[in-house]
C-alpha cells in the first residue's frame, strides 16, 4: 500500500503553507493532504480548541490510513500537537512521524513571554501586519512567499491557541513514540531549546538541523524540507516492503 502524508501547520498560518511540498510530493505519486486546524484558513471563523485541533488530526490521519501507511508532519503548534497525538497511551494508526520546529515545553514563562509577545504585535497599528510582510518579505524565497498566507492569518485564534498548549503532557508523549521519528530544526529557531530533551527521550529518533534557516525553515528551504519528507517516506515505504515480504 502507498505511503499517504497528512501535513499539519503551524500557527496563524494554514493549510496553505505545505503548497510546495504536497506538489513535490504529488509529483512523485505520493498521496499528501494539508488540513486547517480550527480557527486557521478555512476554518477561521470557527473557535480553536485542542479537542477541535485532535479530532481534525485524527480525521484526516484515519481516512489515510484506509488507504496505507500514514506519514503524519506537524510544523511548530501543529507540530506539538501532533507529538501528544502520536504518543498517545493507545498510539493512532501513524506510521512514521516529522516534528518541525517543535523541540520545545510550551509552558511557564517561555510561553508567557511569546503570548506578550503576540499580543505585543497585536497592539500595534494593523495589528502589527506591515512588520510581519516586511520580515516575511525578507527571509522567504518568492515561491514560497504568497503560500505561507494565502489561507490569510489567525490573528483572533493565536492567544487562545497558545494558552492550550500548556495543557499538552509532550514528555511523557514523546517517550512513547514507537515509530519512525524525525525532529527538523532550522539553524537559528528559537525552539530549539529543548532539542537535547526531546533527543534523550526518543533516543530513536533523527535529528535534522537545516543551516541558515529560523522557525520558518518549511518555506525557507521548501526544497530541502521535501527532501527530508522524501527520505521519511521511502523508510517508510521500505519497512512497508519488508512485511510484506519477509525474509
Amino acid at each position: 500500500m502507498a505511503v499517504q502524508v497528512v501535513l499539519v501547520h503551524g500557527i496563524r498560518t494554514s493549510a496553505t503553507m505545505w503548497r510546495s511540498q504536497v506538489v513535490s510530493l504529488r509529483e512523485r505519486g505520493v498521496c499528501a493532504v494539508a488540513v486547517d486546524l480550527p480557527g486557521h484558513g478555512a476554518r477561521m471563523a470557527e473557535r480553536f480548541t485542542l479537542a477541535g485541533a485532535f479530532a481534525t488530526i485524527d480525521d484526516a490521519v484515519r481516512d489515510a490510513a484506509s488507504r496505507g501507511p500514514v506519514l503524519l508532519v506537524g510544523h511548530s503548534m501543529g507540530g506539538l500537537l501532533c507529538t501528544e497525538y502520536v504518543g498517545a497511551e493507545e498510539p493512532p494508526p501513524v506510521a512514521g512521524f516529522v516534528a518541525a520546529s517543535c523541540t520545545s515545553l510550551p509552558r511557564g514563562v517561555a510561553l508567557s513571554a511569546y503570548r506578550a509577545l503576540a499580543r505585543g504585535f497585536d497592539a500595534l497599528p494593523d495589528r502589527g501586519m506591515w512588520l510581519t510582510n516586511r520580515m516575511l518579505d525578507r527571509i522567504l524565497p518568492a515561491h514560497t512567499r504568497d503560500d505561507f498566507g494565502a489561507g490569510g492569518y489567525a490573528l483572533d485564534t493565536q492567544d487562545v491557541a497558545l494558552s492550550s498548549l500548556s495543557a499538552l503532557d509532550l514528555l511523557a508523549a514523546v517517550q512513547r513514540i514507537r515509530v519512525p521519528l524525525w525532529f527538523v530544526n532550522g539553524q537559528y529557531d528559537q525552539l530549539r531549546v529543548n532539542e537535547r530533551l526531546f533527543l534523550r527521550l526518543a533516543p530513536h529518533a533523527e535529528l535534522v538541523v537545516v543551516p541558515r534557516t529560523t522557525h520558518h525553515v518549511t518555506v525557507m528551504r521548501p526544497e530541502v524540507f521535501t527532501a527530508v519528507l522524501n527520505l521519511a517516506v521511502r523508510t517508510l515505504e521500505r519497512r512497508e516492503s519488508e512485511v510484506a515480504s519477509p525474509t
